[in-house]
C-alpha cells in the first residue's frame, strides 16, 4: 500500500513528489511514467527559459506559482550545482499598437514584485541587443536559461535517494477508487496525483465525472541560427504577445546547452506526442477536431491559426516573422531545430484555459493544465499540490 501514487514523470510530477517528501519524509511515494526516461515530453523539449512572471495576471495561479517557483528553482540549482544563467531578456514593441500592451506588461511586472524592470527607448534597445529592431522595450533582469531535463533528472535522483520509487516503462490504464491499474500490475494508494501532461485529461476522466476540459496539443517548431550568425542574438529577445492567445509569439532564445533557437510557432499537432508534421493519430486528431471548445477556438482564431500553419510550411514566412525583431536575419541563416508539444487545456465553451488548473476528486488530485511557465513554477506547483494532498493524508 502506497501513501501516494503520482502519474507522470515530467517536471511537475517529479516536483510534486519532491515537495510531498519534504512535507513528510516517511510517506511511501510511487511515481509511474510510461516512457523509458523521465522528462521525455514537454519538459525535455521546451526552450529552457527561466520565466520571471511578468506576463501573468496578478493573483493568478500562474503569477503566484511562477514567482515563488522561480526562487525555489534558483535555490535548487545552486544547491545541486546545476548550471543556469540569469542573463535577462528584452520584450520589444515593433509597432505603435503594441505600446499600450507593453505598458500593461510593465505594470503587471511591478504588481508581481519584479524589481529592476527597465523601460527602454528605441536607442536603448540596441545597448542590450545591437541588432534588434523596435520602437520601445522592457528589460527583464530576472529571466534566465537552464536545461530543464537536467533539473528534472536531479529531482528524480533526490527522490530515489530519499526512498521514493520510480517505475519507468509502465502505463496507467485505469484508476478505480484507491487502486491504480497499469499494464504491469495493480497498486493501492491512499491518494493518486495526476501529472500526466499531454494525457492529463485522459487520466482525469478516471476520477472526475463529466470533465469539462480537453487537452488540445499544439506543436511549437523551432529553427536554430547557424553558428556564424549567433552573434545577432546576445541573450533573449521576445515580441509583445497577443493578449488573446496563450502563446508568446516567435522569439530568440540563447540556449543553456549552447546555440540560439528561433521560434516557436504554434500549430495544432495531429497527435498528442506529434513532434513532426508526419506524426498523425487519426483518433486523437478526430477527438481534437470534434471537441466543441476547439471548434469555437478555431472559429474565433482562424486567421491566427492559418498564419501559424503557413509559417509551419513556409520557411520564408517564418523568416519574415523573425525579421520584425531582427531585420538582418535571412532565410539561409536558419537551420531546422527541434519541436515541442504544449498540452493546452480547452474548455467546452471555447476557452483556452489561461491559468494552471488543479481539480480535486474523491481519491485524486488532477493537475489538468500546466503549460508554460510550469517548468519554472514546478516546485511551487508541487508545493501547492502537496499542501492539498497533506490535508488528505
Amino acid at each position: 500500500m502506497q501513501d501516494v501514487i503520482i502519474v507522470g514523470g515530467g517536471i511537475v510530477g517529479l516536483a510534486t513528489a519532491l515537495q510531498l517528501q519534504k512535507s513528510n519524509p516517511s510517506l511511501k511515494i510511487l511515481l509511474i511514467e510510461k516512457e523509458s526516461m523521465l522528462a521525455r515530453h514537454q519538459t525535455g523539449n521546451n526552450s529552457g527559459v527561466i520565466h520571471s512572471g511578468i506576463y501573468y495576471k496578478p493573483g493568478s495561479l500562474k503569477a503566484t506559482n511562477c514567482i515563488r517557483g522561480y526562487h525555489l528553482l534558483i535555490d535548487f540549482c545552486r544547491e545541486q550545482n546545476i548550471p543556469f544563467d540569469l542573463c535577462g531578456k528584452i520584450i520589444v514593441a515593433t509597432e505603435e499598437k503594441e505600446k499600450p500592451l507593453l505598458n500593461t506588461l510593465y505594470e503587471r511586472g511591478n504588481q508581481n514584485g519584479l524589481a529592476g524592470l527597465k523601460r527602454l527607448k528605441q536607442a536603448e534597445l540596441r545597448e542590450y541587443e545591437p541588432y534588434v529592431n523596435g520602437l520601445e522595450g522592457i528589460f527583464v533582469p530576472q529571466t534566465g536559461i537552464v536545461d530543464y531535463k537536467v533539473v528534472a533528472e536531479k529531482y528524480g535522483e533526490v527522490l530515489r535517494a530519499n526512498g521514493a520509487s520510480i517505475h519507468l516503462n509502465e502505463k496507467v490504464n485505469s484508476i478505480r477508487e484507491s487502486e491504480v491499474i497499469t499494464d504491469k500490475g495493480n497498486y493501492s494508494a491512499r491518494l493518486v496525483i495526476n501529472c500526466a501532461g499531454l494525457y492529463s485529461d485522459k487520466v482525469a476522466t478516471m476520477t472526475v465525472l463529466n470533465l469539462n476540459v480537453k487537452i488540445i496539443p499544439f506543436r511549437g517548431e523551432y529553427y536554430k541560427l547557424k553558428k556564424e550568425k549567433e552573434y545577432l542574438v546576445k541573450n533573449l529577445i521576445y515580441p509583445v504577445p497577443d493578449p488573446n492567445f496563450p502563446f508568446l509569439g516567435v522569439h530568440f532564445t540563447r540556449m543553456a546547452k549552447g546555440g540560439v533557437e528561433a521560434g516557436p510557432n504554434a500549430v495544432l499537432a495531429f497527435r498528442r506526442e506529434g513532434y513532426k508534421k508526419s506524426d498523425i493519430s487519426l483518433s486523437e486528431l478526430t477527438e481534437s477536431l470534434l471537441w466543441p471548445g476547439f471548434q469555437k477556438v478555431a472559429k474565433k482564431y482562424w486567421r491566427t491559426g492559418l498564419g501559424e500553419m503557413y509559417r509551419s510550411f513556409s520557411k520564408t514566412a517564418f523568416t519574415k516573422a523573425l525579421q520584425k525583431l531582427i531585420p538582418e536575419i535571412q532565410e539561409g541563416d536558419l537551420v531546422e531545430g527541434g519541436a515541442g508539444v504544449r498540452a493546452q487545456a480547452c474548455d467546452r465553451e471555447g476557452g483556452l484555459v489561461d491559468d494552471f488548473m488543479i481539480l480535486e476528486a474523491k481519491n485524486a488530485i488532477n493537475v489538468c493544465n500546466a503549460p508554460s511557465p510550469a517548468a519554472t513554477s514546478s516546485l511551487a506547483i508541487g508545493e501547492t499540490v502537496a499542501a492539498l494532498a497533506m490535508k488528505r493524508l
